[in-house]
């Protein structure tokens, strides 16, 4: 399936069978999340994989009791690093030259770089830039789902503050951002699954400049 034609098939599911996603696939997306798009390559984000039905059941009830939690194979929470830190760069810049196989030395205006960034940045500020960070892995997910025909559920009607306290989120520096829970449609019940899929004509959606 191309990417067009597996966009064309995904909707945000709003019913799912309870059906489990084969582990080859949902290693696959999970890959297609670790490889997504970031500034810098810094990736200022976790991934939570939820499996366990009883939690899920306590998530649920902090996300507006809308079902797919629950009914779907598993549930991706995507949590932003709640400020961004310079042992969070000494980290990153440690893994970039074992990964590359360059001194550190080389890598100092690299480091410093990044350093002067967050320096400047108010905790609050660098959460916002993680947050949207973390939508482009976000955004990756919900494609490399759609490739492999498992159903995704963007989620962002959630409690976050509550869900982060569920989950100890602040002990480990993150704060929740999106959820997705991946599983199979409900053909019977979701009222959404024979819809036509509504988007804007692209001479609405496109601008090209000059004009």
């Amino acid at each position: 399936m191309s990417l067009i034609q597996a966009l064309k098939w995904r909707y945000a599911v709003k019913r799912m069978n309870g059906q489990q996603v084969p582990q080859e696939k949902v290693n696959n997306i999970l890959e297609a999340i670790r490889l997504s798009a970031s500034s810098m390559g810094l990736q200022p984000y976790n991934i939570l994989v939820v499996e366990d039905l009883e939690l899920r059941e306590k998530i649920k009830a902090v996300a507006n009791n809308q079902p797919q939690i629950t009914e779907s194979s598993l549930l991706l929470i995507f949590a932003a690093w709640d400020n961004i830190t310079p042992a969070h760069i000494e980290v990153f810049i440690n893994n970039t030259a074992e990964v590359r196989g360059v001194s550190l030395e080389s890598l100092d205006g690299f480091k410093n770089s990044l350093l002067g960034i967050a320096e400047k940045n108010t905790p609050e500020q660098s959460f916002q830039w993680a947050a949207r960070q973390t939508y482009i892995a976000f955004g990756t997910a919900i494609a490399a789902a759609a490739i492999e025909q498992v159903d995704a559920t963007p989620m962002e009607g959630f409690n976050a503050p509550a869900l982060d306290e569920l989950l100890n989120l602040k002990e480990k520096g993150l704060r929740s951002v999106t959820l997705l829970p991946l599983g199979y449609r409900d053909a019977d019940n979701d009222w959404l699954v024979k819809m036509k899929k509504v988007r804007r004509d692209k001479d609405k959606l496109f601008i090209k400049l000059p004009a």
